[in-house]
Formats: structure tokens, C-alpha cells, sequence
């Protein structure tokens, strides 16, 4: 069983985390709109074998959330979770990361490359590409990019008129159409972390800061790749998986990677937690070894 909830103050933030399992140590980190939470299906048989510690970013879940754009870039919110895996006692770890967790993992691997063992990023393409290559479809598909990034209070104000509808939207939206697959207790987590207005302000600064300062950081280091063994996990029917071919986008940028598809949509991790730890832990004891 998982530890009841920890707090680390650690790069200026309170950052919150548990920890399940014995093993070599993986971080796993996830995304919007969601929660540590997502994790726990998975980690309840990864954990068989490895040391789990699922955290909340800054901005998200329990984690503190500070005021400022600047402070929700992914090379902030990557050096929060070097911080809390070094106040751990885990130097080196295998780094796992869904959706804006994908992201800071991403930039947490060009920033701290000897720390990682490995790197895992499920559905997302890189950011700097989604964004300097635009597709019609892709603009459709993740028009949330764009309107989150709005000059507040805008976004938050149309928000909190129905925070539950906004979300699930974004959840079902992503996800086919249904809501299902996502478990009562993962869904009770993140209606209550959206619940909080300074979440919600927080979420859409994370945005903001994506489209304009976590731009200018991938623009700097676009002929940087990343050497440690990787793998690109992506849900076969996603919006990404329509628009692009996902592996390919990494071709240039994960020197040493593998790649496989899943059933369903962005949440496939909601949805199918046993198979993805199954390819997941195949892909983490070949790089423990």
C-alpha cells in the first residue's frame, strides 16, 4: 500500500508525493487535468518490483502554487522534482511522465541528464513542434493550449462558472467521448484539486507559460537530444496519434528509443493501468539490468 500523503519543501515549493513499493526508484509525474492519482492503477502492480514515487507539479493536486507565469515554466517545475528525489536519497532514477508531466520530464532529461536512468513520455509530441508546425486538426483537437494561455483572468473567469463541466470535458474530449475508464477514487482526487480557484489560476499559468517561455527554452536546445534509454508510449486512437506519427517526432531528439501504441485514447494510463505497467516495467527491468 502507498504511504499516506508526504510534503517536501524543497526549490522554494511544498511539493506533495507518496511512495509504494521496493526497487529500484521511478518518478512518475502527471498531467492536465489531473492529479497523482492517475498513477495509483498502475502502481499498485509496477510497484511489485520498483519503488513508485508519484508526485504532484507545482500548481497541481496538493503541491503549492505560486503566483506568477514565470514560475510554471518546465525547467521549474523539473528542477521541483529533482529536488524531492534527491530529498529522498535517489540520485539516479527512472523518470515517467504523462502529458505536462511529459513535458517537464522532457526538460528534466536536457537539464539533469545524469540523473536519469531512463525516461518515459506517454502521448505527447514536443512542444516545440506542436507549436511551430501547427495542424489544423491538432488546433481543433488541443484548442485548450489556447485559451488557458489567454492574459488572465479570462479563462479562470469562464472556468469558474462550472469548473466540473470545463474539466471533464477536457477529460471526456480526450478520451472519446466517455468518461469512462477513469476510477471514482482518481476522479473524487481531481474534482477536488480543480475545486480550488488558485488551481485553476495555476493550471492556466502552466499553459502560459508553455507557449511563450518553455518555447524559447526548447528553441534554444532544439539540436540537443537526449541519450539515456527512452520510450514513447501513445494511445493508437488519440488525437496525437491521428495527427501525427508520435514516434517519429521523437526520432531526432531520444538518441536511444523505443515506442509502442495502446489502446484508446490520451488517458490510455486511466483506462488500461495493468497493460501499461506490463510494457512499462518490461521497458524499466531491460534498462535496471
Amino acid at each position: 500500500m502507498p504511504q499516506d500523503t508526504q510534503f517536501a519543501e524543497v526549490n522554494g515549493q511544498r511539493i506533495a508525493y507518496q511512495v509504494q513499493g521496493d526497487g529500484p526508484p521511478v518518478l512518475l509525474l502527471h498531467g492536465f487535468p489531473q492529479t497523482r492519482a492517475m498513477w495509483d492503477g498502475l502502481c499498485a502492480r509496477l510497484a511489485q518490483r520498483y519503488t513508485c514515487v508519484t508526485a504532484d507539479l507545482r500548481g497541481y493536486g496538493a503541491s503549492s502554487k505560486p503566483e506568477g507565469v514565470e514560475n510554471y515554466r518546465f525547467r521549474e517545475m523539473a528542477a521541483d522534482q529533482m529536488a524531492l528525489m534527491t530529498h529522498l536519497g535517489f540520485e539516479t532514477f527512472h523518470l515517467v511522465g504523462h502529458d505536462r508531466g511529459a513535458r517537464t520530464a522532457h526538460r528534466a532529461a536536457l537539464d539533469h541528464p545524469a540523473r536519469l536512468r531512463s525516461l518515459t513520455l506517454m502521448d505527447i509530441v514536443p512542444t516545440h513542434l506542436l507549436l511551430s508546425a501547427l495542424h489544423k486538426d491538432v488546433a481543433n483537437a488541443y484548442y485548450h493550449w489556447f485559451f488557458l494561455a489567454q492574459p488572465a483572468p479570462f479563462p479562470e473567469t469562464m472556468i469558474t462558472h462550472d469548473p466540473d463541466a470545463y474539466y471533464e470535458s477536457c477529460l471526456s474530449g480526450w478520451n472519446g467521448g466517455s468518461m469512462a475508464g477513469f476510477s471514482p477514487h482518481a476522479l473524487a482526487a481531481y474534482r477536488r484539486a480543480w475545486q480550488d480557484p488558485a488551481c485553476r489560476r495555476a493550471m492556466c499559468d502552466d499553459y502560459r507559460a508553455a507557449i511563450t517561455l518553455d518555447f524559447e527554452d526548447d528553441s534554444a536546445d532544439l539540436d540537443r537530444s537526449v541519450d539515456c534509454p527512452s520510450l514513447v508510449l501513445y494511445g493508437g486512437d488519440g488525437a496525437m496519434a491521428r495527427a501525427y506519427d508520435v514516434p517519429a517526432t521523437w526520432a531526432d531528439r531520444l538518441s536511444n528509443m523505443q515506442s509502442a501504441a495502446l489502446p484508446g485514447g490520451h488517458f490510455f494510463v486511466d483506462a488500461h493501468p495493468e497493460m501499461t505497467a506490463d510494457i512499462l516495467a518490461r521497458f524499466l527491468d531491460e534498462t535496471s539490468a
